[in-house]
C-alpha cells in the first residue's frame, strides 16, 4: 500500500507534468490537463498566500462598500429603478440582513447630501476616490496572480471602472426582472405537466447561471490581459456554485450562532458581515488563479527539470533555438513564435520562454510582430547571420550580467580567473567558428 501511495505522490508530483499529448490518447491526455490544473491552482494559491490578499480586499471592501453602493445607486435614481435595485440587492445578500440594513441605511444618507442628485465638492473627490482605489487593489490583486507588471493607464481606468459602474446597475436589475419573469411562467405553465418539471428546473437553476456568468466575467475583465473564455467559463462555474454552496452553509448557519447573536445583539452583524466577505473573496481569488492555471498549465510542464537544468543542456538549448531562428532568417521564411519551437522540437514552453529572453538580452533576437492585428509574438536575428557563430553566443552568454565585485581577480585569484578563462577558451578551439545556420 506504501508503495502504490508512494507511485501515485510520484505520478502526480513529476511524472504528470512530463506527459506530452502524442504520449496518451486525447481523452487521457484532457483528463491529465484537468488535474495539473488544479494541483497548479492549489500550489499556487498557497505559495501567492492569496489568503492575506482576500483580507487586504475585505478591508479595502469595507471602506469602499458605502461609496460603490452610493454611486451605484445614484446612477440607478437617474434611470428610475433604484427601489428595483435595492430589493434585488436584498435578495442577492440575503444572509447578510442586518448588515444589509445597515449598509443601505448609510447609502441613503449619503445620497441626502446631495443637491440634484449630483456630489458636489470634496465629497465627490473622496467618493470616486475610495472607489477607484477598490477596483485598482482588485486589479492588482489579479495582475499579481496572472504575472502582469502592467497595469491600465489611467485612462483606461477611469473609462473601463465607470462603463462598468454604469452597466452595473442595469444589469442587476435585468437579473431581477428575469426572475420575476421565469416565475410568473412557471405558473402559468403549472397546468402542462410535462413542461412543469423542467421549468422549475430552469428556475432553480437561474441564480447559478447569473453568478456563473458574474464570475466569468470577472475573470475575463479584471486582469490587464488577454483571457480566453473557456478557462474563465470554467473557473466562473467551479468559483460561482462554490459560492452558491457557501451562501447556503452560510445561511444554514445562521441557526447556530443565535447564542452569539444574544451575546453580543446587533454587534454580531459585522463580525458576520467580515467573516462573509473574507470568504467571498477566497473564493473568487482561488477561481482567478483556477483561470491561470488553466490557459497556462502547459508552462508548467517539466517544471521541476527546467528548474534544475544543468549549464550544459542550456548552452545546448542556446545553441539549437538560435541556429533554428537563423536558418528561418536564411530561407526567407516566417520567423518562428515560442510556440511552434515548443510543439515542433519538443521543447517545454517555459525553458523556450527563458532561453528566448536571455538571447534578446545578449542583443542577438529580438521580437517582432506577425503583423498589425495578430498579437503573435515572432523572433528573427538582431545581426548579420554570417556573424553568428557558436564563439560568439557562447561568449556572451558567459559575460551576459555584472563582474562588478570587490574580489581580486587581477592579483590574489589572477590564477584561478585566468584558468577558468583559458578552459573557456580551450572549449571553443575546435568548432568555435562553425555559423549557427550552417548547423
Amino acid at each position: 500500500m506504501n508503495k502504490k501511495i508512494k507511485a501515485f505522490f510520484n505520478f502526480i508530483t513529476y511524472d504528470i507534468w512530463r506527459v506530452s499529448e502524442a504520449e496518451v490518447t486525447h481523452t487521457k491526455f484532457s483528463l491529465y490537463n484537468i488535474v495539473k490544473t488544479i494541483i497548479l491552482a492549489v500550489r499556487r494559491f498557497t505559495t501567492d498566500r492569496l489568503t492575506d490578499k482576500a483580507s487586504a480586499l475585505t478591508y479595502s471592501t469595507l471602506l469602499s462598500i458605502v461609496p460603490l453602493l452610493a454611486i451605484l445607486f445614484a446612477i440607478a435614481r437617474g434611470f428610475g429603478f433604484d427601489n428595483m435595485m435595492e430589493e434585488q440587492i436584498r435578495s442577492s445578500l440575503s444572509s447578510q440582513e442586518t448588515a444589509t440594513g445597515t449598509i443601505l441605511g448609510f447609502v441613503d444618507s449619503y445620497l441626502k447630501q446631495t443637491k440634484s442628485g449630483i456630489f458636489v465638492g470634496v465629497g465627490l473627490v473622496l467618493l470616486l476616490w475610495t472607489v477607484v482605489n477598490l477596483t485598482a487593489n482588485i486589479e492588482l490583486t489579479f495582475n499579481n496572480i496572472w504575472q502582469v507588471k502592467k497595469q491600465r493607464t489611467l485612462y483606461r481606468k477611469i473609462t473601463d471602472y465607470f462603463s462598468m459602474f454604469l452597466l452595473l446597475p442595469i444589469l442587476i436589475v435585468v437579473s431581477g426582472g428575469l426572475s420575476i419573469f421565469t416565475s410568473t411562467m412557471l405558473k402559468s405553465m403549472e397546468s402542462f405537466v410535462m413542461l412543469a418539471p423542467i421549468l422549475k428546473f430552469l428556475v432553480r437553476t437561474i441564480p447559478f447561471a447569473l453568478t456563473w456568468l458574474m464570475f466569468t466575467a470577472l475573470f475575463i475583465f479584471i486582469p490587464n490581459t488577454k483571457v480566453k473564455f473557456k478557462h474563465a467559463l470554467f473557473s466562473g462555474i467551479i468559483a460561482g456554485t462554490a459560492y452558491q454552496a457557501f451562501q447556503f452553509l452560510y445561511i444554514s448557519g445562521q441557526i447556530s450562532v443565535t447564542k452569539y447573536n444574544a451575546i453580543y445583539g446587533s454587534f454580531a452583524a459585522i463580525p458576520l458581515f467580515i467573516l462573509w466577505l473574507q470568504i467571498s473573496w477566497t473564493i473568487i481569488l482561488f477561481g482567478a488563479e483556477l483561470t491561470y492555471a488553466g490557459q497556462n498549465i502547459k508552462n508548467f510542464n517539466f517544471e521541476k527539470d527546467t528548474k534544475n537544468i544543468s549549464r550544459r543542456y542550456r548552452d545546448f538549448i542556446s545553441i539549437l533555438i538560435m541556429s533554428l531562428i537563423c536558418k528561418r532568417f536564411e530561407k526567407g521564411e516566417k520567423p518562428y513564435s515560442a510556440e511552434e519551437i515548443s510543439l515542433e522540437y519538443k521543447i517545454p514552453i517555459k525553458l523556450t520562454h527563458q532561453i528566448l529572453s536571455l538571447l534578446q538580452e545578449i542583443n542577438l533576437i529580438h521580437e517582432v510582430a506577425e503583423d498589425t492585428k495578430s498579437e503573435n509574438i515572432l523572433f528573427q536575428p538582431s545581426i548579420d547571420i554570417n556573424k553568428i557563430n557558436i564563439e560568439l553566443l557562447l561568449n556572451r552568454i558567459d559575460t551576459n550580467g555584472s563582474e562588478d565585485f570587490k574580489i581580486d581577480k587581477d592579483h590574489e585569484f589572477e590564477n584561478h580567473w585566468q584558468t577558468l578563462i583559458e578552459t573557456r577558451n580551450f572549449a571553443k578551439m575546435q568548432n568555435c567558428a562553425i555559423l549557427l545556420k550552417d548547423l
